[in-house]
């Protein structure tokens, strides 16, 4: 590389060479530097980068995390990540030097976060402290892995919040019931709940919806897709996990109910979404009905929980619900353990039977 004072202007530039992941030489130029010490500060910032030198500030390490990552993750997911380090991280950590980052600056952090509000003027919830606490050890994570880093200074303090958000509420069958009852009087919200909550889709996936999604004759929907607003542009994506593409039977009421639906549209093509709304959407007429009826409010995604807990209740075991839901089935026993029918005292009476032999 090398600094050089701009002709007639009175400002810096530099010349840097280097060599690419391919092996080939590229060169580039930086004009505009206001001092000379200025100019070389940012030669050797890039020189730290080239040679994934981990004396770099953490700033040019997301850089490098961000060159590194965005390609691999879903768009939405890659702009919350990306949110996240720019006013969350960014702010405390840009122009420390990575290597330099110790613990006690991880605590110092976590306390500022602590006492974060939000626009409302409320505390982080305990989820989202986690969420931004886990953004951080990622990036540490990644320089420990592939650059060459010594320890994760994130890790070694560990997390703050938790990793449950807001308590898992459930809708009965009968609260459900008079709910749907008041979304009677628009087709579109009705129909839209009718297939959260009885087949326990994930809003994207209900967005996602086309004609060609429905095979009447064999009484399924697939799942394949997941409607997702980005940058004020409707985007549709892969599911949220592989697990997540799936065939669901509908009950036969169902499946009459959205041909009925699919009829009122006309010259619909195949693969246009049925439910062209928003999310947003969903949520005000979640709480017009439940102010209608008085059921009690409860989330979206509470209509998947709602629909996981019915079929517990109706006996089912927790691998066949994760092949309906789109889960791993470990997930479905963790998370939903409370609600399986205990069969302990079944076990000690059959341990019993076999360690002493009364009763065969």
């Amino acid at each position: 590389m090398s600094v050089y004072k701009e002709k007639g202007k009175n400002t810096w530039k530099v010349y840097y060479r280097f060599t690419d992941w391919r092996g080939e030489r590229k060169q580039t130029t930086k004009r505009g530097f206001t001092t000379k010490r200025e100019a070389q500060a940012w030669e050797r910032e890039q020189l730290n980068m080239v040679k994934a030198d981990l004396d770099m500030t953490f700033g040019s390490f997301v850089d490098t995390y961000t060159v590194d990552m965005k390609n691999r993750i879903k768009e939405n997911t890659w702009q919350m990540k990306e949110h996240i380090i720019r006013t969350k991280i960014l702010p405390y950590f840009e122009t420390r030097k990575i290597c330099d980052i110790r613990p006690k600056d991880i605590i110092a952090w976590q306390n500022e976060m602590l006492e974060g509000k939000t626009k409302a003027d409320k505390p982080y919830s305990p989820r989202y402290l986690k969420t931004i606490h886990n953004q951080l050890s990622a990036i540490f994570n990644h320089a420990v892995k592939f650059y060459g880093l010594k320890e994760n200074p994130a890790a070694k303090v560990g997390n703050m919040g938790k990793a449950k958000g807001s308590e898992m509420l459930f809708w009965t069958q009968d609260e459900y019931k008079k709910f749907a009852d008041a979304m009677m009087d628009k087709p579109m919200s009705y129909y839209a709940f009718e297939m959260l909550y009885w087949c326990g889709i994930r809003e994207g996936e209900l967005l996602a919806l086309t004609p060609a999604d429905f095979d009447f004759a064999n009484e399924t929907v697939r799942i394949n897709k997941s409607y997702q607003r980005l940058k004020g542009q409707d985007v549709i994506t892969t599911p949220k996990t592989k697990k997540s593409n799936r065939i669901i039977t509908m009950p036969q009421f169902l499946c009459e109910e959205m041909q009925e639906y699919l009829k009122q549209f006309y010259n619909v093509e195949p693969d246009s979404r049925i439910f062209p709304i928003s999310k947003h959407y969903l949520h005000h007429e979640m709480n017009r009905g439940s102010k209608e009826t008085g059921v009690k409010r409860i989330r979206i995604h509470d209509l998947r929980h709602s629909h996981i807990s019915l079929l517990i209740d109706m006996g089912f075991t927790a691998l066949a619900i994760a092949d309906r839901v789109g889960h791993e089935s470990i997930d479905i026993t963790y998370r939903y353990a409370h609600l399986f029918p205990t069969r302990q005292t079944e076990m000690a009476e059959k341990l019993d039977v076999q360690r002493t032999g009364k009763g065969v």
